[in-house]
């Protein structure tokens, strides 16, 4: 596979083809096919996205109806449909009739509902019962990410046999599953699987019942993306055979479809780690309303959790008022539980994603973030209440730093020794940590007990979590230590 092209690079290049390509179109369009046949379908696409909207349905007029396809597939979604929908249904018919059966389904689910239906009758008789077929599919399903085009020959077929009929499907036109042979039994059930290769290297004479795997990894219609996604990844599969209840073949989901549904999946969970809903489209494609859409309802949560770290401070009013020293720790006690707790949720999320986590292991968990916790607790316990003596000791020294003492003389006005505020600090933090370890690994299991998505405990809501509570366990603990000077 040869390296990606940098997208800057890409767009580079369509910006200095992009001209040529109008001048073209406008004095000599019989000669647009030939002049841009060596480009590939995906550098050809960027060179739409630059052109004028109006000269992408005569560009694409000019090119063969299959390279046409190829290009639009390509495209950016919402270029895509946008092209589709200001062509009339003939024309776009033409089009979408020359894309693979799956990319065809996904395009005309994007098209208004209206204009979808009449392009779909537009289609011809035997397109256009196979697209009415996969339309009926859930897009989440593997069923909706399916292509019909696929190579199976019945068990019985000899080797030799087999091969005319790969040969003859692919001078028919494009086939996406083309390395992979399936073979099918008397009842039309699936029988067995064999690469291109080892049919190839298949014994001459011999039966494809004799020489196919006869333990083939397939998926239920119904199966969800990510069900599909893992097996593949798992058996480091090409593609993956699609069964309904009766285990016939109903077509194949490829790898090319599943990394897009990897990238998808990956994104969805990162914006929903980072305190929002996932986007339904591209960053850069969105409304400013629509992004305030998805990202609002979360903040707004988290406020409100917030209230209740004021309340927290509200509560221990006096300790505040008694020793204002604690002021000055409680963004550090605070993050430290907070940055536990983030860190937790996202080992468990994702281990939960690659299904190295079930339901079932959550005690199995707890035992290990609970000793985890507690170490890390103490390291940065450690490090706090280091600072604090380091602090206090080159305040005796008279050490200066910017112009001003570098410690803090803690036994003025009363306030307490530096070494007991040194050990709340201490204490507080291996606490807190400790509790934002557990309650960060801990969420995950709950939510997905709940029915949803264990990506929806984000960091941020983790760590307001801890905050509420990291701020009453820190002056719970200041309680009891600096009780006295209170």
């Amino acid at each position: 596979m040869t390296p990606e092209k940098p997208r800057k690079v890409q767009q580079s290049l369509a910006a200095l083809l992009a001209p040529d390509i109008l001048d073209l179109l406008e004095s000599e369009p019989g000669t647009v096919a030939a002049e841009t046949e060596d480009l590939h379908p995906a550098d050809l696409a960027d060179v739409v996205e630059v052109l004028p909207r109006s000269q992408i349905p005569v560009f694409l007029s000019a090119i063969p109806a299959q390279r046409a396809a190829a290009v639009l597939e390509y495209l950016e979604e919402d270029l895509r449909t946008d092209v589709l929908e200001h062509m009339s249904a003939e024309q776009a018919a033409a089009l979408v009739a020359a894309m693979t059966p799956d990319d065809r389904a996904d395009t005309l689910e994007d098209i208004e509902e209206s204009h979808a239906e009449n392009i779909v009758e537009a289609l011809p008789a035997e397109t256009r019962r196979n697209t009415e077929q996969l339309l009926l599919y859930p897009p989440e399903s593997a069923g909706g990410l399916m292509t019909t085009e696929l190579v199976s020959v019945p068990a019985s077929y000899t080797v030799e046999e087999t091969l005319r009929r790969v040969r003859e499907i692919a001078r028919g036109g494009r086939r996406e599953a083309m390395n992979v042979v399936y073979t099918i039994d008397a009842n039309g059930c699936l029988a067995g699987v064999l690469s291109l290769r080892e049919l190839l290297a298949a014994p001459e004479g011999a039966r494809m019942a004799d020489v196919a795997w006869s333990e083939v990894r397939k998926v239920a219609v119904t199966a969800d993306r990510e069900e599909v996604a893992e097996l593949i990844s798992e058996y480091d599969l090409v593609a993956i055979p699609v069964v309904d209840e009766k285990h016939r073949v109903l077509g194949v989901v490829t790898f090319d479809d599943v990394i897009d549904v990897i990238e998808e999946e990956q994104t969805e969970d990162v914006q929903k780690l980072g305190g929002m809903d996932a986007l339904d489209q591209p960053y850069m494609q969105m409304g400013i309303g629509a992004l305030i859409k998805k990202r609002a309802p979360w903040l707004a949560v988290l406020i409100v959790l917030q209230m209740f770290t004021t309340s927290a401070l509200q509560r221990f009013d006096s300790a505040l008022t008694a020793l204002p020293i604690l002021v000055l720790f409680i963004p550090l006690v605070m993050s430290g539980g907070g940055n536990s707790g983030s860190q937790a949720t996202s080992l468990i999320t994702r281990a939960m994603a690659l299904k190295e986590v079930e339901l079932s292991d959550w005690w199995r968990v707890a035992m290990r973030e609970l000793p985890t916790g507690l170490v890390l607790g103490v390291i940065l316990g450690a490090i706090a209440a280091l600072r604090i003596v380091l602090g206090q000791w080159g305040f005796d020294q008279g050490w200066v730093l910017f112009g001003e003492p570098l410690g803090y003389d803690y036994s003025d006005d009363g306030l307490a020794p530096w070494g007991l505020v040194a050990t709340n600090v201490f204490v507080s933090l291996a606490a807190i940590v400790t509790f934002g370890s557990m309650a960060g690994s801990m969420l995950p299991f709950v939510l997905r007990r709940l029915g949803f998505d264990p990506a929806s405990a984000s960091a941020p809501f983790v760590a307001t979590l801890v905050d509420v509570m990291g701020i009453i366990i820190y002056f719970s603990v200041a309680i009891v230590i600096l009780g006295k000077f209170m």
